[in-house]
């Protein structure tokens, strides 16, 4: 795997640093502006929408601008926006500084997997989107303990300066790794290379991607595009529905100590972690098998935590489980929405703001489903019923699918 992946990663796990951290910190934070726990809160809701929004916004407003500077103006947003959580005087400006970094997390993702798979041979681009996806799936782990150690012992805004340091480490290594012509490829009835690219370079088989943002939009033609999107935001609602209100089913049904929660979530993220790497080697295999296998692996254990919620081993193994299952589905729904949009960069970035937009269903869904006196188990229940409609959808998609409108083959001289 190029070098230039590496570089994707550390900036994916410094973004990914920045969602999940604040929840270990949030009273502290509440405690040292003087604000209640729930407008603490709109720090993590706020910087939610601002990843819908920010994805597609500055996706679209970057459209005719060479991936690479994007990228690097991107981390660089992510910078600045840390760098105001860090040193931010009261409530206000640190709820500035995270939607600053919010904006720049949906683009990030969505640009850098186009980036990464242009970076490999056509065969490994699922791997190569899997690998960019670690760092984030590594800071899901990390996250939450990383924010309460670093806040406990130097305060909070010290991970805020830490991950600032991410940001411009990730920001030298894209600069110096990321090859100029990385995601962009030329014609395949073209005679000329990318300037700066190898004669023979990965991916230069593959039509060039749409530049302009009016291009981009007839991507969204394809019906295949929309049931991606569409699948996307019903496997994310499924997991999100469920992991949301995890830890009142670790106390209240499972028999768990509030102290175990902590490293509960750990072996769920490991559960990401290895589904992230699994699902992009699969999905280079058989794409649409790989994900509709995914899709009913999480079905099914979504389902079995609900029925066995009430044994505390079945638990630590089911959360592991639906964690693998649950981020399996990534890397291979990213390459495909990139595939039927022609590599459109507008595609990736929605993919980026349908999985929130999932998350957001989820979490309400699964809060009704508690409020309605149903239980903490019910939410489980509710992610297996979302989950199964992202099945559904994606077999649908599988059938109708024909020849992709991106060549899935090797590169040619």
């Amino acid at each position: 795997m190029p070098s230039g992946l590496v570089a994707l990663a550390l900036g994916g796990f410094g973004i990914g640093l920045t969602e999940f951290l604040i929840a270990g910190l949030l009273p502290q934070v509440a405690s040292g502006f003087a604000v209640s726990e729930a407008a603490a809160g709109w720090l993590i809701s706020g910087y939610a929408l601002s990843v819908a929004v920010g994805a597609i916004a500055l996706t679209a407003a970057t459209a005719r601008l060479a991936r690479k500077q994007v990228l690097l103006g991107l981390v660089a947003l992510f910078v600045v926006g840390n760098l105001l959580s860090a040193i931010a005087p009261n409530y206000p400006v640190m709820l500035l500084g995270r939607i600053v970094a919010a904006l720049c997390h949906g683009s990030f993702f969505g640009i850098g997997s186009l980036v990464a798979r242009s970076l490999v041979a056509p065969e490994k681009k699922s791997q190569a989107v899997a690998i960019m996806f670690a760092g984030l799936t590594v800071a899901n782990v990390l996250g939450v303990p990383f924010g309460a150690l670093v806040g406990e012992r130097w305060g909070w805004r010290a991970a805020f300066w830490a991950v600032t340091a991410i940001g411009v480490l990730a920001l030298a290594g894209i600069a110096a790794l990321v090859p100029v012509w990385a995601g962009r490829v030329r014609p395949a009835t073209g005679t000329d290379p990318v300037p700066g690219r190898p004669a023979t370079g990965p991916g230069e088989s593959d039509p060039a991607p749409p530049s302009g943002l009016r291009a981009q939009l007839r991507a969204f033609r394809s019906w295949q595009v929309w049931l991606t999107l569409t699948a996307t935001a019903l496997s994310y609602g499924g997991m999100f529905g469920a992991f949301s209100y995890i830890a009142y089913t670790f106390t209240e049904v499972s028999g768990f100590a509030p102290a175990d929660v902590a490293w509960l979530l750990m072996v769920y993220g490991v559960g990401l972690v290895v589904g992230n790497l699994v699902g992009g080697r699969a999905a280079d295999r058989d794409r649409d098998r790989a994900l509709v296998l995914a899709l009913s692996g999480l079905t099914l254990t979504l389902a079995l935590f609900g029925l066995l919620a009430g044994s505390a081993a079945a638990s630590v193994v089911l959360v592991f489980v639906m964690g693998v299952t649950g981020f399996a589905s990534v890397p291979g729904m990213i390459t495909r929405v990139t595939d039927y949009a022609h590599g459109a960069a507008l595609a990736a970035s929605a993919n980026v703001s349908a999985s929130n937009v999932g998350n957001a269903l989820g979490a309400w869904l699964g809060g009704l489903a508690i409020t309605a006196g149903l239980g903490y188990t019910s939410p489980l229940y509710v992610g297996a019923g979302i989950a199964l409609l992202s099945t559904v959808v994606m077999v649908i998609a599988a059938r109708r699918a024909g020849t992709p409108r991106v060549a899935d083959r090797a590169p040619t001289s």
